[in-house]
Parts: structure tokens; C-alpha cells; sequence
């Protein structure tokens, strides 16, 4: 039987019902813990391959780690702060936290009886996390192998008056020890830090493990000599990680992200995590000692720090995961023959190039788009904006290598990415050092857009090709991320993307473009103006409908004019994946409006805009979110899709989600998300992942058997286009 996990509980406060009622706003942080239950669902689905569902789970935990870092934090220091209640909704800080530990302390019990059930599916299978004193028959070698490569990175450290409380760094898994001194009978507390760098669970026979933890606990002997080790409890700190940047006083962006990123590990403790069977006394000293109140302390049963579950989900048994998927190549960027790479230039010329990672490849469309600009040698520039990248980036050593051979290399390196600050400063300096000209960002603002232009000689004139997407340069994410890319050599996109790099790089002002749309210049007038449009065009009655796909919907201005729209009589469809603050349903405000959320093998991260527009139906993609720092405090673009093959596949995309019934959730106008399928009462069949990886394949030898003629609408670098 599958065991199900649903967000039953109501969002802080009530719905309005009626126009006349107060703003209808689902306060965003709880909106954010109900995306987190639809993430562990998919950890309890017994319909999802095992060593799946142990992903979920080691996702889910990673999730609630970033939500505590940065938006718990936050909320902690405007409730020490004192701080009004601020937007929609008015609930304090403080009434926020309050909401915010009941359901975590909620969904830590929905964790702990998942991870059972789990591990109780990994014994019935030949995987099995087994406890210390269940193996005695292997206590000899584990004790040589923590003598041989554990005991050497151990420190034990005592606290009494000569030894203060030690300092406990964010995330990591510690042993606090009650240790008593046999000569006087004297009680003491110590900390041993379990060694984040060694595996989390130690095999001891094939597909069986023991925790490192426990072996350490059991040899503490070694560490605390001729003292009595009276019991050991496993616990857990987590901190503030937001940066507190003043950029506009910083001489020096680089040098003051960098020291920000020093004290980031001293920031405040937001949370503490321990054993269930730790003593009172022992937790109230571990509470003062890292300084949190008792309310931010939660007891956790059975295993702690499920992040650490990766490990067995990397194993080597394909029948317990999803079978692999190799995605396919775009026709027109299939390698002529083994020995000589596609001519993306060539492709881009017969027509806008619409990807789908990652049932598309992104080697053969994206990165390999970088690698041809590197090494042809009538290519002169190339520019690029660099938000999150993989650790070892063969789109970074491309540009190095263009670099390197005399091209002008042009990179905006974010380095205000959140936790990716020291992977981007560190690719920046690579940059540098091959002569490419590398920008750190604007002040005040992150550059989120993901775009790339490169410039290229072709007979007597220049031409520009673009790469304007929703999704990271990062070949890592490309697998794991759904996301749109659109290649292009028309000269107004080109035109738009060498603007925008020039407000970048430069000091450029302008805040007007040909076909793009940027924020923080035009993009929040855009999304409502083309919301009242569509609301003009319903009161007229003319065909009206709008369908938006994104990763968060909290803008207070955008969901208002929704509502708007809805009243006028438009229908509107909302793909969110994760947070929304938009009410659904409310009869006189929000009646035409239906939202969905699908969690499911991939993280859905494209973005995606389709308005009806009477009949003159506009596509568009890019990288923001309807969320206030998307529209007013990053650097954003979206693009309108204009080929209809490419128009197409966004409509199809679009038709299978909103379909879904195996992997979405349907928000309700009481405020929670059901599963579609339990609103249909049957099991799904429709799944967004084998739906679109079908179509793939299917347009792939489509477009194989159907002739192409070269689009008219490619030209050559033209300054004024």
C-alpha cells in the first residue's frame, strides 16, 4: 500500500470570499514548507524506484537545510528586530516562526516513519543500515579502521572552565559525550565532530553498512583515555548563511564577498537538531552552549542529517532507480559523421532553435554552441552571463580557451549566487588569468539571466548568434533541471543581447529593447500590461486566456492583477512549482484561475509565458520568476518565441502538464494541494517525464523525415537593427 503524505493543513489565516475582501495572499514561507511535503511525498510513493525515493528523501532534507539557513534567519532577525508586519497578509515575524516550527516539527515525524518504511524496502532487497552492536563479528576490523583513518582527523574537545563551549560549524554532525572521571567521580561534557570529508555509512559486508558515527562512539576509549564514557547523542547546528552585503560601501566586490563568506561560518544559530533519547540536561547544555531558545531545538528519531542518504542512493543497483535516459539530439545538430562535430552555426541559420533539456541534449546544443564559438576561427567575441556552474566546467575551460586564443572573452561571473560564491570567485580568477574580461555583477543587483552572444565573421559582413535561456550554464543540472534554451541569429535578438551586455560590462542606461524584455528596466510593466491585456481583451469578449510556468509565484502586484483578470473573465492556468501565494478558487476573485505543481524526476525550472491575445496567440521564455527580487532587484530576460516549430513544443510541454495526473498537485481554494489523482479517484497514467521524453524521441525522427528551408529572418550584424 502506498503510504501517502499530503498537506492537509490550511495555510496561516483565511480565505477571503469575495471580491470585497482583504488581499487573498498564502503567506509564501508556508507555501514554501507545503512544496517541501509534495517533495517528501515523492520519498514515501511506493511506485517510484527505491533507491529513488531515497533521493527524495536526501532532497527533502537538503531543502529544509536552505530554508532554515536563509529564510528562517531572516524571519528570526526581523522578530529580534522588532520589525512591522510587512506585505500582504500581515503576520509578523514572529507569527511566522510560530507557524513554521509546528509543521517542521510535523514533517520531521512524516520523515522518520518514511525512512523506516524505507529502510525496511532496502532489507527486503539486500541493503541494509544495520547498528554498531549488531556486528560484533566485525568490531576487530572497524576498530583497525578507525585507528587507521578516522582517529587521525578526530578532536575530541572538553568543556568545563579552562576549555569554553567549542564553536559547532553550520551543518555539520557532532557526538556530545557525557563522560565521568573515574578518580573523582567528576562529571564532563565533550564534543567530537563526526569528519564531514569520510562516507557517512561504512560498508561491512556487500550492500551492508554501519554508520560512522557509531563507530567513533564505540571507540571513544581511544580518545577520552582512562575515562568512563557514560553516553553518547548525536546532534546538529545550523546558522545563518545569508550575506549581508553592503555593496555600495565595498571598494572591492570580490575582497567583500569573500570576507562575508568567512563570517558566514560564524553566523547565528537558527536551529538545533538532536537525538530523541538525548537527556534534558544534556540538550538545555548544547542549547546555551550554541545559543538557541528551546522552541528552535528538534528531537529527531532514528537517523539525523538524512542529506547524508546520497551516498546509498549512488549505488550501483539499476533495478532499484529509473532506467536511464540518454537524451536526444535536435536533427539539425547531429554530427554529420563520428569524426566531425555539428556546425550549430549552420543549424542556427535555417531557423530559431528551441532545446528542452534534458530530453534534448545540452552537449550537443548548448555547451557544444560554446565549443564551436571557442575554436572557429572566424569567430571574434564572445560574451556570457554565469550564474551557478558545474565544479569542473567544460563551458568555463571553452571560454578559457577562446581566451587563449586571442578571442574577446566577455563573462559576467555572479558571484553573489547563493552558495556558489566561492565556485564563481574561483572561476572568475581562472577567467582572468587567461585574459578574458571578467565582470563581477552590478551593485544592488544579481544578474540572473542566462545569456550568451557570440559574434562572427561570415564573408564581408558580422553576424551575431544568441543563447537566451531559463536554465544554467552547468552540464549537471542540465541532467537533473528541466529547462528551455533558444538559439538564435536574428538581428534584433542579437541586437537586444549586445545591448544588454553593454548595461552589464559598461555604464550604460538603457531600459528600452527591440524584442527582449530585462529586468529590473521593463519587465515588471510588461508581465502587467500583458495581464490587463488579456483581461482587456475577455471584457470584449475575445478569446482570453493566460497560462504561466514558473518555479515561484509571491508578487503581490502580478497575483493582484490576476485576480483582476480572472474577475474580467479570463482563464488562467498556473504551472508553479514551488511557492505560490496566490489563492485559487475564491468565488467573485480568483474562480477562473487553477494551479498546479508537478514534483517529479526532474525539477521543473523552466519558465514559460503563453497569452491567448485574441486569437494571436505570443510564446515566451526566460529566467524569472514573479517574485519582487526577479522583477526588480535581478537581471532577467525573457524572449519571445516566434518559430512556430518552437511555438509548438512550448504548447505541448504546456497541454502534458496541465494533463498530468501521476505527478501533480492541485491547489485548492481551501488553501491546500491534493494530488490530482486523488481528486480524479483513480491512479495516474499520464507522466509529465515519460509523456515528453516520448514526444522527444517521436520529433526527433519527425523532423528527420520532413525537408527544411533556410528562415528567411537570419541577417548580419546591423548596429542599427
Amino acid at each position: 500500500m502506498t503510504a501517502i503524505v499530503r498537506s492537509n493543513s490550511t495555510p496561516q489565516g483565511s480565505a477571503p470570499t469575495g471580491a470585497n475582501s482583504a488581499f487573498p495572499y498564502i503567506n509564501r514561507e508556508l507555501s514554501s514548507l507545503e512544496f517541501q511535503r509534495r517533495v517528501l511525498f515523492e520519498a514515501s510513493d511506493e511506485r517510484n524506484p527505491l533507491l529513488e525515493r531515497v533521493k527524495f528523501l536526501a532532497i527533502f532534507a537538503s531543502n529544509m537545510d536552505e530554508f532554515f539557513q536563509i529564510r528562517v534567519s531572516g524571519l528570526m532577525e526581523q522578530a529580534q528586530a522588532k520589525a512591522a508586519p510587512s506585505g500582504p497578509g500581515g503576520k509578523s515575524a514572529t507569527e511566522q516562526l510560530t507557524a513554521i516550527r509546528t509543521r517542521a516539527r510535523e514533517m520531521l515525524v512524516e520523515q522518520s516513519e518514511v525512512f523506516e518504511r524505507i529502510c525496511s524496502a532496502l532489507s527486503d532487497v539486500g541493503i541494509s543500515i544495520v547498528e554498531y552492536d549488531e556486528v560484533p563479528e566485525h568490531h576487530a576490523i572497524l576498530r583497525q579502521r578507525f585507528t587507521d583513518e578516522i582517529y587521525p582527523v578526530l578532536t575530541p574537545l572538553a568543556v568545563d572552565p579552562g576549555h569554553p563551549f567549542p564553536y559547532i560549524s553550520t551543518l555539520s554532525l557532532s557526538l556530545a559525550i557525557r563522560i565521568e572521571d573515574p578518580e573523582n567521580g567528576e562529571e564532563r561534557f565533550a564534543r567530537v565532530k563526526v569528519p564531514s570529508l569520510l562516507a557517512r555509512f561504512i560498508q561491512v559486508e556487500p550492500n551492508k553498512f554501519v554508520r560512522l558515527e557509531q563507530v567513533i562512539a564505540a571507540n571513544l576509549d581511544m580518545l577520552f583515555s582512562g575515562m568512563t564514557i557514560r553516553e553518547t547523542h548525536l546532534f546538529r547546528v545550523t546558522r545563518n548563511a545569508d550575506l549581508e552585503l553592503e555593496e555600495d560601501e565595498a571598494d572591492d566586490l570580490l575582497l567583500a564577498i569573500e570576507e562575508e563568506l568567512r563570517r558566514r561560518r560564524f553566523g547565528d544559530a537558527v536551529r538545533l537538531e538532536v537525538d530523541r533519547a538525548m537527556p534534558a540536561s544534556m540538550r538545555q547544555i548544547l542549547e546555551k552552549g550554541v545559543g538557541v531558545h528551546p522552541e528552535d531545538c528538534y528531537e529527531v528519531a532514528g537517523l539525523l542529517d538524512h542529506t547524508s542518504l546520497m551516498q546509498l542512493a549512488s549505488l550501483d543497483r539499476p533495478d532499484l532507480k529509473l532506467a536511464s535516459y540518454s537524451p536526444v539530439v535536435p536533427v539539425r545538430l547531429e554530427p554529420p559523421d563520428e569524426d566531425e562535430p555539428a556546425d550549430v552555426f549552420g543549424a542556427i541559420r535555417a531557423g530559431d532553435l528551441l532545446v528542452h533539456h534534458p530530453y534534448e541534449s545540452f552537449a550537443a546544443s548548448t555547451q557544444r554552441f560554446i565549443n564551436q564559438a571557442a575554436t572557429d576561427p572566424e569567430v571574434l567575441s564572445i560574451k556570457m552571463t554565469l550564474y551557478r556552474t558545474s565544479g569542473d566546467s567544460p563551458i568555463v575551460r571553452d571560454l578559457i580557451l577562446a581566451a587563449e586564443r586571442g578571442k574577446q572573452v566577455v563573462v559576467l561571473v555572479e558571484i553573489k549566487a547563493r552558495f556558489d560564491e566561492q565556485a564563481n570567485i574561483e572561476w572568475a580568477r581562472k577567467l582572468e588569468q587567461a585574459g578574458a574580461h571578467v565582470v563581477y555583477g552590478l551593485v544592488g543587483l544579481k544578474t540572473h539571466s542566462k545569456t550568451s552572444l557570440v559574434v562572427r565573421r561570415e564573408g564581408s559582413a558580422l553576424r551575431r548568434y544568441v543563447h537566451i535561456g531559463t536554465g544554467n550554464y552547468n552540464p549537471g543540472t542540465a541532467r537533473l533541471y528541466t529547462d528551455l534554451g533558444l538559439l538564435s541569429c536574428r538581428p534584433e535578438l542579437g541586437a537586444d543581447v549586445s545591448d544588454l551586455f553593454n548595461v552589464l560590462t559598461g555604464l550604460s542606461r538603457q531600459r528600452d529593447f527591440r524584442r527582449l524584455i530585462v529586468a529590473p528596466m521593463n519587465l515588471r510593466t510588461w508581465v502587467l500590461s500583458m495581464i490587463d491585456r488579456e483581461a482587456s481583451h475577455a471584457r470584449a469578449g475575445k478569446p482570453a486566456r493566460i497560462i504561466l510556468k514558473l518555479n515561484s509565484l509571491v508578487d503581490p502586484a502580478c497575483i493582484a492583477a490576476l485576480y483582476a483578470a480572472s474577475q474580467a473573465g479570463v482563464q488562467i492556468d498556473l504551472l508553479i512549482r514551488g511557492i505560490c501565494a496566490l489563492w485559487p478558487g475564491l468565488p467573485g476573485v480568483s474562480d477562473r484561475i487553477r494551479v498546479r505543481s508537478i514534483v517529479g524526476q526532474y525539477l521543473e525550472h523552466s519558465r514559460a509565458f503563453h497569452f491567448a491575445n485574441d486569437g494571436r496567440p505570443e510564446w515566451y521564455i526566460g529566467s524569472a520568476d514573479l517574485m519582487e527580487r526577479n522583477l526588480d532587484r535581478r537581471v532577467e530576460a525573457v524572449v519571445p518565441v516566434e518559430e512556430p516549430e518552437a511555438r509548438e513544443k512550448i504548447r505541448s510541454l504546456l497541454d502534458v502538464m496541465l494533463s498530468d495526473d501521476r505527478r501533480s498537485w492541485q491547489l485548492g481554494v481551501d488553501g491546500t494541494y491534493r494530488r490530482t489523482e486523488d481528486l480524479d479517484g483513480v491512479p495516474g497514467t499520464i507522466d509529465t517525464f515519460e509523456t515528453l521524453k516520448a514526444r522527444a524521441i517521436a520529433s526527433v525522427a519527425m523532423e528527420a523525415a520532413t525537408p527544411r528551408r533556410p528562415h528567411a529572418g537570419a541577417g548580419s550584424l546591423d548596429p542599427r537593427a
